[in-house]
């Protein structure tokens, strides 16, 4: 049997209002005030589609053994390198082994879905026994647009296997169209979409109806038999009329989280397919749909094992665990849409030495440390010689990763004067559980909201990125364990 043996999701922390936003720019198109209800997703300033994608990843497989996974893919939209596999960065901060096979998807919003087809069909044939797909985006709209409006940020993952369940692949359905309705060539930044009727009425209401009676013709079973539909489309009246068309209750289609999240693009749907798993029961047999340059249709039944599986906090709880990003400019900043000044430390040239880079990369993205193996004491990052006094032992140790540990703030400073895009830069020294201290940035916080001795955890975030080469680096940093406080 193969199918999902596992879900994760992510949804950022902050989530900005779309009036927030129509109050800035809807002198520009007053016609976007219909696009302007409810929140949108909005990644940090540290985080790109990489971190969130890893985010979902680490969550997706909480308590499986992985050093079983032997296949990590990622599908975005937005990935920040075109000749770096991001699939090894994601494998990296899994610390998995590193004889998996890792591979990219992209190239249009369907690439999640292909993802995930993809390793049901590396695992159908054997040659892939546990494989990860993770799936992120964060796609740009140019200020005044309804993308700007429509589009949020966020990241899904599944687990692909054989054993243990969840969620049994039934069969597919696949088409590939060359419809443009939205674009970016190689070189653009921002989202470009052709007329809003266009994409509606010959995209959406078209193509997905049309995938979905694919599907049902060649596995054998009516709509009405499915317990679960799920489809992404933000346009509503778009939606009641592929709800009419297809005969279906409105109530058994997942909610598209435009009102919470927004379109996040090549994760959506399985974002979208995340919430339905967490809602779902024995039996239950789900639809999930993609659209992008065609449609993939995919049919599952939910079995028994779905009861089995550990809570993950999945879509649901990202949700809950929200804070609100009440300035607009701030949004400009993070996302680069605007230059500001910050100063002449920001001026330093940085270099990235790759040697240096592949030579502690396990320590960089997987957060490996040591343990030694003569007296037990863990240190990061890793030592060849002991550091407990009494012991000294040399090239005795153990790899371990410590992503998971978490820990407690030992001290913290907020600095106003080092070169920062979200002043002022917050750092200090974290006692990691288990053994070892070492300075980590704090995010997705406030200075109010730390205290020495508070929990935290641990999360893979944006380190540095140099503009002028176009250059990502990344790291671990601390953040609150929220509802944590210091005893």
């Amino acid at each position: 049997m193969v199918g999902i043996r596992s879900y994760g999701g992510y949804v950022p922390r902050y989530r900005l209002n779309r009036m927030a936003i129509f109050a800035q720019m809807g002198w520009l198109n007053p016609a976007n005030l219909m696009n302007a209800q409810g929140e949108k997703a909005v990644a940090n300033f540290d985080e790109d589609s990489v971190t969130m994608a890893v985010a979902a990843a680490r969550d997706c497989v909480r308590g499986f053994d992985r050093g079983e996974i032997d296949g990590v893919s990622f599908a975005s939209t937005t990935a920040p390198f075109k000749e770096r596999l991001c699939a090894n960065i994601v494998s990296g901060a899994l610390a998995t082994d590193e004889n998996v096979r890792t591979a990219d998807f992209g190239g249009g919003l369907k690439a999640g879905t292909t993802a995930l087809l993809a390793a049901i069909d590396a695992v159908s044939s054997g040659s892939s026994r546990n494989v990860v797909v993770a799936a992120a985006d964060s796609r740009l709209g140019k200020m005044g647009s309804p993308q700007e409006l429509m589009f949020g940020d966020g990241a899904a993952s599944l687990l692909v296997g054989s054993e243990d369940v969840i969620a049994e692949f039934k069969g597919s359905y696949s088409t590939g169209l060359d419809f443009v309705d939205h674009i970016r060539g190689a070189n653009s930044v921002f989202d470009r979409e052709w007329e809003e009727r266009w994409i509606r009425d010959v995209g959406f209401e078209q193509f997905i109806p049309e995938a979905i009676d694919g599907l049902c013709k060649k596995c054998g079973v009516e709509i009405g038999e499915f317990n679960r539909i799920v489809y992404p489309c933000y346009f509503g009246g778009a939606r009641k009329k592929i709800n009419k068309k297809l005969g279906v209750n409105p109530e058994v289609v997942t909610d598209n989280l435009q009102a919470t999240v927004g379109d996040t693009g090549a994760a959506h749907p399985l974002s979208m397919f995340v919430k339905a798993l967490e809602d779902a029961n024995p039996g239950d047999k789900i639809l999930l749909v993609s659209y992008g340059s065609g449609c993939d249709a995919l049919y599952f039944e939910a079995t028994e094992n779905i009861k089995k599986l550990p809570a993950r906090a999945g879509v649901s709880g990202s949700l809950a665990r929200r804070a609100e990003l009440d300035n607009y400019s701030k949004y400009l900043v993070w996302r680069r849409m605007v230059p500001v000044e910050m100063g002449l430390r920001a001026e330093e040239q940085k270099w990235i030495r790759w040697s240096l880079v592949w030579r502690a990369h396990r320590t960089m993205l997987g957060m490996w440390g040591s343990r030694c193996k003569a007296c037990g004491t863990q240190q990061f990052p890793p030592q060849r010689v002991c550091v407990n006094p009494e012991c000294g032992a040399i090239d005795k140790s153990e790899p371990v990763v410590l992503s998971d540990n978490g820990g407690d703030i030992f001290s913290f400073t907020a600095d106003m004067l080092a070169a920062s895009i979200n002043p002022p830069a917050i750092y200090g020294a974290v006692n990691i559980n288990g053994g070892g201290r070492f300075v980590f940035d704090f995010t997705d916080c406030t200075t109010e909201q730390l205290a020495v001795g508070k929990p935290v955890e641990f999360s893979f975030r944006v380190k540095q990125y140099d503009a002028e080469k176009d250059i990502t680096n990344y790291f671990w940093k601390a953040v609150p364990v929220p509802g944590e406080n210091v005893e």
